[in-house]
């Protein structure tokens, strides 16, 4: 359980958008949970391929960009009346400018999209962005999703023996304890000799496979479960591919947390292709936790 002594803030993206609302809802829970203090992030820039014509011009942009502001701060202490938010409002693109306020964060909270894209567009850029980018877990929430409670419920992450799935392994544990929460625990598994085609596996041994596999899972469990025993744990086993098996765990849970990148990701991702799944198709929010973090 957090004492308090976390460092940094919940910084959130708010832009006033429907998912901006959501992730401003689930980012005033963290706070409170974590006993942390919010910032309230909002980025503004000349939306115009020429320059402004003259000074005044840019205020009139930055005033309008500070009522959005002072509307997600206001919406925070709604929510908390007792919660220390604090308001942030910086010139720039808005990846760049919650990347840069990342670095005095503990944890970011962002809304799968905000004002602007394309009707169907799932997760826009800057959720994106910042999610492959942070040194930071970030949050990602789409509109539309229930609310997070402040207690209960259940976590589910995925597990495949990566440095970056050690790391959400970690935070799932973590982050069911301050909720009171549960966690599954997810691995998939599949015969490589039974695939059609061209991708199939000759000669594999699919029990000594299997038995490994299970092995891997347990060994990469068992520590967490030692460091959180009060956190209820299940396991699950499955044969099915990575991002099928951890989109139907999600169904009904109140946070899915995956790696960056996974075992199996080609170097040039930035984000491997089972968590750009997860982000896109998940039925709940998302936790991105890359595999590692500065101080």
């Amino acid at each position: 359980m957090n004492d308090g002594h976390e460092r940094g803030t919940v910084l959130v993206g708010y832009d006033g958008s429907p998912a901006g609302d959501q992730a401003l809802y689930w980012a005033v829970g963290e706070a409170r949970l974590r006993r942390l203090p919010l910032t309230v992030c909002h980025a503004w820039h000349w939306p115009y391929p020429l320059r402004p014509p003259d000074e005044d011009t840019l205020e009139v942009v930055r005033a309008a960009a500070a009522v959005v502001a002072d509307e997600g701060v206001r919406q925070a202490y709604a929510l908390d009346e007792g919660l220390d938010v604090r308001w942030r409002l910086e010139r720039g693109w808005a990846s760049a400018v919650l990347l840069a306020a990342s670095r005095e964060a503990a944890l970011v909270v962002l809304g799968t999209r905000g004002h602007g894209g394309f009707e169907g567009l799932t997760v826009g850029s800057t959720a994106a962005q910042v999610a492959a980018h942070a040194d930071r877990p970030v949050i990602v929430v789409r509109s539309g999703e229930p609310h997070a409670e402040g207690h209960g419920g259940r976590l589910v992450v995925g597990v495949d023996g990566s440095p970056a799935g050690e790391a959400a392994l970690g935070f799932a544990f973590e982050e069911a304890e301050l909720r009171g929460a549960s966690v599954t625990a997810v691995c998939s598994w599949w015969d490589p000799a039974v695939l059609p085609g061209p991708d199939r596996v000759p000669f594999t041994d699919p029990p000594a496979v299997r038995s490994e596999a299970m092995a891997r899972f347990d060994q990469a469990v068992t520590p967490w479960r030692r460091e959180h025993p009060k956190v209820p744990l299940d396991t699950e086993f499955v044969v099915e591919t990575p991002r099928q098996a951890l989109v139907n765990a999600a169904q009904g849970a109140a946070l899915l947390v995956v790696g960056d990148r996974g075992i199996g990701s080609v170097p040039p991702l930035l984000l491997g292709p089972v968590t750009q799944a997860a982000l896109h198709q998940a039925p709940c929010p998302v936790a991105v936790v890359p595999a590692q973090q500065t101080e």
